[in-house]
């Protein structure tokens, strides 16, 4: 995966943008964060139109290289990730940089790892853990966090903030 300077890829404040809110697999969160989520079985759109600057992927394996920052999270399909300390900073990152950047969080899917790591980035923007399950099943995806203990480590993350 690329290292990429965050001030000068695409989908930085360099280049003016943040996510479109109503584009594709965009949560808006209570701050104003947008955040894109996205499964990796669909491919992204071929219109030239904006990537991330940064991304997180929720994958049992490595992905495939992309021209943009992004880090890999060991997370299993239907698993919680497996290294809940570093999911814990990398989520924080990935929120962080939100403020001002174009943020992906992707699994296979688009909806279980997703999903759940979209309602631990609502918990940190301030959705109490107990609503930031429904707060992103009404936002981003119905489907989203498929598993109950992947909903009991949303509630869990926020008990640890």
């Amino acid at each position: 995966m690329a290292d990429i300077d965050p001030d000068s890829s695409p989908g930085s404040p360099a280049d003016g943008g943040l996510w479109d809110p109503e584009g594709a697999g965009v949560l808006s969160l209570p701050s104003g964060r947008l955040i894109r989520g996205r499964g990796l079985r669909r491919p992204l759109p071929d219109d030239g139109g904006p990537v991330p600057a940064y991304a997180v992927y929720l994958l049992g394996g490595p992905p495939p290289p992309v021209p943009w920052e992004a880090h890999w999270l060991r997370w299993p399909d239907f698993r919680l990730p497996a290294d809940r300390a570093e999911a814990r900073a990398v989520l924080t990152e990935a929120w962080r940089r939100a403020a001002g950047e174009r943020v992906e969080i992707a699994c296979f899917g688009g909806r279980g790892r997703t999903g759940t790591a979209l309602a631990c980035l609502a918990v940190l923007d301030g959705v109490p853990p107990r609503e930031a399950v429904a707060y992103v099943r009404r936002h981003y995806d119905r489907h989203a966090v498929e598993t109950p203990w992947q909903r009991a480590y949303v509630r869990r993350f926020g008990a640890r903030n």
